[in-house]
């Protein structure tokens, strides 16, 4: 489709080839709104010869708005294909035999994220911090688990509140579960998942405060030891995401791992992400220090292909966002915002098959359409107009303006 306005014409879809078909018909297309300018505005459905060499030949093209299209639908009728033919002045538009057809149409609600944080949704924040020896003697200034007599936060530390600080906004109770690995509590054995509030009993602790007095307070109770292992810590959330998933509550958690070094399980770590991506959750990892973390970006799919279990399971969808601290400190963009830029796409990849009720939705809709056409070996090609006008937009002040999450998205 092609949307024309001041003569600019931009690709908006594009169809798979079909061969050796005098009556070829398309997979179903799925486009918004905004992709299409609005449903009065005009389209061009183009449809071309296909050649190896890649230079196409255009077989010919129909001009219809979306809402003429399905009109079309709803009357069962065609499009007639035209060709524009000559140059200049004598340039005319030949009417072909061919006729396009719209199989089938229909339109959605997508919901978005502010939707489901409107509607009732939290989400609730859990952090597990690494205290495996390789962090440095805490006692030094040197070691990354340091605490500075002068108040001035570790990295740790930094990690744990600008991102604790945007999510707790969204949690009610702001109790978060927080736990340690790497380490040896006093007068026990190497611990991979202990709760850093010391109890044996519950991990919760209130509030961002609380996170950072339990690490302060951990840093005195348990020795530095190893290995990094993160199938604990993560099977530890997945399971308190599974029993707020039996009870039905409307929730969505967030699990921050900080840590120095790679991964050494890294298969059961895949296991655990693999088998956790069905749940409400997502995690979040961030590498401090000056450890060389390409293999922790295995883990994040969205920089490769998504995990497979050692059971030959692939994720159902990507729920880890990997950052090395290192690579914001500097930067443009905050550690907060690197790590949050992918929260509400992987809560709406969970969320999306949830119905939400209509009077609290502010969402845009989704129009799905299939196209067929009796023309031989083809591609079939939508444009649209890059120019967007809204001439209505106004601004308004909120007595309360919720923390950014995803980019430029603000709540």
């Amino acid at each position: 489709m092609v949307q024309t306005f001041w003569d600019h014409l931009i690709l908006c879809c594009k169809t798979e080839v079909i061969k050796n078909d005098l009556s070829p018909q398309w997979k179903p297309v799925f486009l918004n709104i905004q992709q299409v300018g609005g449903k009065d505005n005009p389209l061009i459905l183009e449809c071309y010869n296909f050649n190896t060499n890649g230079k196409h030949d255009l077989i010919g093209k129909v001009q219809k708005s979306l809402a003429e299209l399905v009109k079309l639908h709803a009357s069962g009728q065609g499009g007639t294909l035209f060709l524009p033919t000559g140059g200049g002045r004598n340039s005319h538009n030949k009417v072909l035999k061919s006729r396009v057809y719209l199989d089938k149409f229909s339109e959605s609600v997508q919901y978005s994220f502010l939707d489901y944080l409107s509607a009732g949704f939290e989400l609730n924040f859990m952090v597990a911090i690494d205290f495996t020896a390789s962090n440095g003697n805490p006692r030094l200034p040197d070691s990354l688990l340091y605490i500075d007599p002068s108040g001035r936060p570790n990295t740790y530390q930094k990690a744990i509140v600008e991102v604790g600080e945007v999510l707790q906004f969204y949690d009610s109770d702001k109790r978060f579960p927080t736990w340690g690995f790497g380490a040896r509590p006093i007068d026990g054995p190497v611990s991979h998942c202990f709760n850093l509030n010391g109890s044996s009993h519950y991990c919760e602790v209130e509030g961002i405060q609380g996170i950072m007095m339990a690490y302060t307070s951990a840093l005195l109770n348990v020795s530095l030891a190893g290995p990094t292992l993160f199938g604990p810590v993560i099977s530890n959330a997945a399971l308190i995401a599974s029993q707020s998933v039996a009870t039905g509550a409307r929730k969505y958690f967030v699990l921050l791992i900080i840590t120095d070094g790679v991964v050494t399980d890294l298969q059961e770590t895949k296991d655990a992400l693999v088998k956790a991506s069905d749940l409400p959750l997502s995690i979040l990892i961030v590498g401090v220090g000056g450890a060389d973390f390409k293999e922790m970006e295995i883990l994040d799919a969205d920089k490769g292909e998504r995990l497979e279990s050692s059971f030959g399971r692939v994720a159902s969808r990507d729920i880890v966002q990997f950052v090395p601290f290192r690579d914001v400190q500097s930067g443009e963009i905050s550690v907060v915002q690197a790590l949050l830029a992918e929260l509400p796409t992987q809560f709406l990849s969970q969320k999306s098959n949830i119905e939400l009720s209509s009077e609290r939705s502010t969402s845009s809709k989704e129009n799905k359409y299939g196209v067929k056409i009796k023309v031989d070996d083809n591609i079939h090609v939508i444009y649209k107009d890059n120019h967007d006008h809204d001439f209505n937009k106004q601004g308004s002040k909120a007595e309360e303006c919720p923390p950014r999450l995803g980019g430029d998205m603000t709540f």
